[in-house]
């Protein structure tokens, strides 16, 4: 009896999951923005390898050079090759995406869980909390911590994290309201189940669709997040970069034909956000058991 209640119904789950892949998979939207992802991983991770390039010192013989041969997208304004470049930001802009969705998803899973599952008073209080903090656009407190302070790479991702987390709780408690009513979770309460067992065992494995849509959604929020500080100037500083930044630099370059300089960075971001919310909406699809036939 016991072994039975300390896991999720089975043979349901193992089930559901793999009708979920086979949906994700006939999603060519969906399946098209995972490849996309992965070509941008590989070719801001890998790449600097394969193209080497010089981004922290500047070579004014070098400036504002055509793509060619030699610079396939070709230089900036300081000499820096643009390809090497957009991997060089592509790298920080993927990182502190990627680093501050799942920061914003984890925090938000334990904020929501624990208020769903609780419910009553701290339920109620740590909702106001979190409809506060909805009332105020992430942008304008990342704007104001970024006008403070200068922040890093790190200091970015922690920042994102605790300004993004809101809607994520409120996906999960909506989802820990539901399943703490299920007979396996009133079962072990019933044998003596701690709180917190319930809900490591039971709510949040059951909650692992809801977590996963809402990490995609997260982290392409937060990769357009960086891209708007980063193009006012307040984002990660020089040597270092971000696509954000790319653009910002490449703007004025722009209206004296050096296209280059903002096309390539720009691409960069609708793709990698446009493939994360095809993702994010295939994977929401795929785990919406009422479109299951």
């Amino acid at each position: 009896m016991s072994a039975v209640l300390h896991t999720t119904p089975p043979v349901e789950a193992v089930a559901g999951h793999r009708l979920s892949l086979r949906r994700f998979a006939r999603n060519r939207l969906a399946v098209a923005g995972l490849v996309v992802v992965v070509l941008f991983l590989l070719f801001c991770f890998v790449g600097p390898f394969l193209h080497s390039t010089d981004q922290t010192h500047t070579n004014l013989t070098q400036v504002n050079l055509a793509p060619s041969g030699a610079h396939l997208l070709g230089t900036d304004a300081v000499g820096h090759d643009e390809l090497g470049r957009l991997m060089f930001g592509g790298k920080v802009s993927l990182l502190v995406g990627l680093a501050a969705g799942i920061l914003a998803t984890v925090i938000g899973t334990l904020w929501g869980a624990v208020a769903g599952y609780a419910g009553g008073w701290i339920d109620a209080v740590m909702m106001r909390v979190v409809d506060a903090g909805i009332a105020i656009p992430a942008l304008f407190i990342l704007l104001v911590v970024s006008a403070i302070t200068t922040p890093d790479t790190l200091g970015l991702i922690v920042i994102l994290g605790l300004v993004s987390w809101l809607v994520p709780s409120r996906l999960v408690r909506a989802e820990t309201l539901t399943l703490k009513s299920r007979d396996y979770v009133l079962t072990l309460r019933a044998i003596g189940g701690t709180h917190g067992r319930a809900i490591t065992r039971h709510i949040l494995p059951n909650s692992v669709s809801t977590i996963v849509v809402a990490a995609t959604f997260q982290v392409a929020d937060a990769i357009l997040l960086v891209a708007y500080v980063s193009y006012l100037g307040l984002g990660v500083q020089p040597p270092s970069t971000d696509w954000g930044g790319m653009l910002s630099a490449g703007l004025t370059a722009a209206y004296s034909g050096r296209w280059w300089l903002i096309v390539p960075p720009g691409l960069a971001i609708i793709l990698v956000v446009c493939a994360f919310n095809a993702i994010g909406d295939g994977l929401r699809d795929a785990f919406d058991v009422r479109g299951r036939g």
